[in-house]
Order: C-alpha cells, then structure tokens, then sequence
C-alpha cells in the first residue's frame, strides 16, 4: 500500500506518506505554520487593499438632468455618471445654453420664465415645450454650418454651436424680449475647469454650462427642515440637484465627503451657494427674490473663516466631483467611503 501510494505521489497526484510519526509531526508542523503564514499575509493584504470601508448613509430617491440651463429638469430612473455629469442617452446635463448676442449667458435670474419651458428629447431631437408655443425640435447633432459662438459664463469662455434661427425666434417670441441665440456644447469642445470658478475644486473637474461643479446632491430631509421654517413650503426644484437622497438626518450631506452610488464614486468639494434663481415660483415663473434665501440666511451662513469662498450665500447642497464614472439609479444605496 504505502509503494503504491508513493508511486501516485511520484506522478504529482497524492502527497507521499511520511515514514515515522516524528516525520508526520513535522510535515503537519510545517503546514500549520504555512497556513498561520498564508493567513496573515492575506489579512496584511486585506488592510492594503481594503483600506476604505463603505458606510451607508442613505438611499437615492430622485435623479434630475438639465438640458438646457435654467428650463425645467427631467426625472429620471437611471443615469449614467460622466466626468461632466449626468447622462441618459443623447440628453447630457446642461449642455445647451441660452446667449445673448455678446455670448453672455442668459439664465433665469434674467429670464425667470425660462423654468416653464419642459425639455425631453425623442429621435434624435432636442424638444421643449411651452404654454400656447408651437414644440420646438432641434436636432441634437448640428450641421457643422451652423455657427460656433464664443460664450461667457462666470468670467470663463466656453464654446457652444448656434442651434439655429427657428430656435433662436421660439425663444424670443416665448420671452417676449431680445433675441437670444441657443447653443449647444458638443464633445469636441473645451469645457470649462472648475477649479478656475472655485479653487476648492481639483484640476480634474470640468464642466460644459453648469454653474461650477460636475453633480449636486440634497437630501429630502435638508428640503424638510427648511420648509418647516417657510411659511409657503418649496420644493427640490427650487434648488435643481442632479441627485436627491433620503435616509439620513438634515445637511447630512455636507459631511460625507467620498461616496460611492452604484459604480459611481464621487469626492464633495463644497456646499453650494446659493442665488436668486431659487425664489423663483417652479409653478408661475415669478420671481420673489426674498424667500427661501432670507430664511436660510438666518441659519445657513457659513464659518467666518470661509467667507471670503461664500461672502453672504447661504448654504445648501454640496458639490461634488466625479473619481469613478458609471451608471446609478434610484433606489440604490448611498454610502459613504470611510478611510
């Protein structure tokens, strides 16, 4: 028996049997000793590797994407997260403009009634849509014809092609004012760097028309807490974030710093300030400019120390940069990245 075993050990298929007992204590030594080894090289292997765990601090309950700035956000189930933000097929967020013939942008702190224009997008086509207008279709892919302006938004120079004259007339004969011209970024284009806007950004945060950051996150029970200091509540497009989170206490959101959703993993670089655009009636677009901002100056002003980043802007939101692109969606798990 103990011939034939060692032949089979011969061809690699069973160990050979050791001769004496004294052998087999130490062959069984030896692979106690390699396991205890094994062991602890994987556990030093784990820390190295695993050195951040995940701690969930909420779930996703609303996606948002803004085609064109200031006009009406689209609800989404899913999105896909690019370094310049939220995606769901051919809609990217904000990547169409409104400018006026200097290549400033226009907005709705000039033009409050842009947030009563829905924006979808079908068969290649931009839509919006506007009380007694005609839809309008523009398509997304542009003649190389068409134009290229040279836009301004917050000091900075962005590109954006002309979308057109029937677009540029829809706009005028909604607004009732000056002729305005829609542009649209496209991928070959320059974007914007973030930290050129706000220094606590990274250099590798780029933007085509938001104001400065990739991706904005609130949680319900921020939009919560401040309606229960509002005599006329608001809602979460009052303040158009890309992602909406429920599950963790009020202003939670300032402190998760890294977090992962889905395969996406994001690093918060500041709380957002906040303007006039958010009293701005969703419903009528009539602007208060008082409230919400005068109460959430009296308890969301920030740190003396960081005044000269947020000067008088209360505070509610955080910005937050892209480290891992990828696809979320609602329902999925918030957690935050603890190193």
């Amino acid at each position: 028996m103990s011939g034939s075993s060692g032949a089979l050990g011969g061809f690699g298929l069973l160990p050979p049997l050791p001769q004496s007992r004294t052998a087999w204590l130490g062959a069984a030594g030896a692979l106690a000793l390699a396991a205890l080894l094994g062991a602890a090289v994987w556990r030093w292997a784990g820390r190295r590797a695993g050195s951040a765990r995940l701690q969930r601090v909420g779930t996703v309950s609303g996606l948002f994407l803004y085609p064109v700035k200031s006009c009406r956000g689209m609800a989404l189930q899913r999105a896909e997260v690019t370094a310049l933000g939220l995606r769901s097929g051919e809609m990217r967020d904000r990547f169409w403009l409104l400018i006026k013939e200097d290549g400033h942008m226009v907005t709705a702190r000039q033009e409050p009634q842009l947030v009563l224009i829905s924006v979808n997008c079908e068969n290649g086509y931009l839509t919006l849509n506007a009380s007694e207008m005609k839809e309008l279709r523009v398509p997304v892919k542009l003649s190389r014809k068409n134009a290229v302006h040279n836009c301004r938004l917050f000091g900075l120079d962005i590109q954006g092609r002309d979308c057109g004259d029937e677009a540029a007339q829809w706009f005028a004969t909604f607004l009732n004012t000056q002729s305005y011209r829609l542009v649209h970024f496209e991928p070959q284009m320059v974007p914007r760097k973030s930290r050129d806007i706000f220094t606590t950004f990274r250099s590798t945060d780029e933007i085509a028309y938001p104001d400065c950051s990739p991706a904005m996150i609130i949680s319900e029970a921020s939009l919560e807490d401040l309606n229960t200091r509002l005599e006329k509540k608001v809602t979460i497009q009052n303040f158009r974030p890309n992602i909406v989170v429920t599950g963790c206490s009020a202003f939670e959101e300032d402190s998760w710093n890294k977090i992962k959703i889905g395969n996406v993993e994001m690093k918060g670089t500041m709380a957002c300030p906040r303007c006039i655009l958010t009293t701005i009636d969703m419903e009528t677009g009539i602007i208060d400019r008082k409230e919400p901002l005068e109460t959430l100056k009296s308890y969301r002003l920030c740190d003396p120390s960081e005044r000269h980043l947020y000067k008088s802007h209360p505070l509610f939101g955080w910005y937050y940069g892209i480290d891992k692109t990828g696809t979320l969606q609602v329902g999925d798990p918030v957690y935050k990245i603890v190193r």
